[in-house]
């Protein structure tokens, strides 16, 4: 019998086609961890993702939560929030009533949902930004908003597709920062897109490494970062073994 308490999710033979491209992913994702996805361009990490939010169906194959199927749930029934390298921030709303479409698509908000909201953004570092436009902000900053968007909405599952890939190196490191704050407090399950192997050595408790659509390697930060006899990995990490940062 498997111990639904320690997977939060689990894509159970799942397979996708599309166009001329097969997918198939049959694993877990270990419960209030960081799991990095990794692997070369195309090798369908952003389709897993996809997947797991219920933005593709897969043609064969069950998708569990928390040990529900929600193969077949819309994106908004299933426990999750998403992060994207864009942001999705809506241009011609002001960061309030942004952040307030994530606890409620009519804005039909309580007063504890309008504290809520103040109180996300100053723990991202926007305190007095609930008025200012998107486009009035760094990229960032941006960020950050869209960090404070998935907290209000509390959701246990939080998905991450590259955010920081677009941000300079001063900003990159400020929000891996924050986001190893964030987990630490809420203990959510993180799923981390990324091309970067600091991401890994610096936040990542499991590694779910890609090729050709199916999963290459899924093991501990250590055990990834010692499979350098594995040439798509090795040529990831650019170098010899890792040893990985102390805790």
């Amino acid at each position: 019998m498997r111990d639904e308490t320690s997977t939060a999710i689990r894509l159970d033979a799942v397979r996708l086609t599309l166009g001329q491209r097969d997918f198939h992913f049959d694993f877990g994702i270990n419960a209030r961890k960081i799991t990095a996805i990794a692997g070369p361009s195309g090798s369908g990490k952003s389709t897993l993702l996809n997947l797991v939010s219920g933005f593709e169906q897969p043609d064969k194959g069950r998708i569990e939560i928390a040990g529900q199927d929600v193969t077949d749930l819309a994106p908004a029934e299933r426990p999750i929030s998403l992060v994207f390298q864009d942001n999705n921030l809506f241009a011609h709303l002001d960061l309030f009533t942004n952040i307030g479409l994530g606890v409620h698509p009519g804005l039909r908000l309580t007063p504890a949902d309008r504290k809520a909201i103040s109180a996300a953004l100053v723990r991202v570092g926007l305190a007095g930004y609930e008025r200012r436009l998107p486009g009035s902000l760094s990229g960032g900053e941006r960020q950050r908003a869209a960090f404070a968007r998935a907290l209000v909405r509390s959701r246990p599952i939080l998905l991450l597709d590259e955010p920081f890939a677009a941000l300079d190196p001063g900003l990159r490191s400020a929000m891996v920062d924050l986001l190893a704050e964030l987990h630490a407090e809420t203990a959510a399950t993180i799923l981390l897109v990324t091309h970067d192997p600091r991401d890994i050595l610096r936040l990542a408790d499991q590694v779910v490494f890609l090729e050709n659509g199916q999963v290459l390697v899924n093991a501990s930060k250590s055990d990834f970062l010692a499979r350098t006899d594995v040439t798509a990995v090795s040529d990831f990490l650019g170098v010899a073994p890792i040893a990985p940062e102390s805790p």
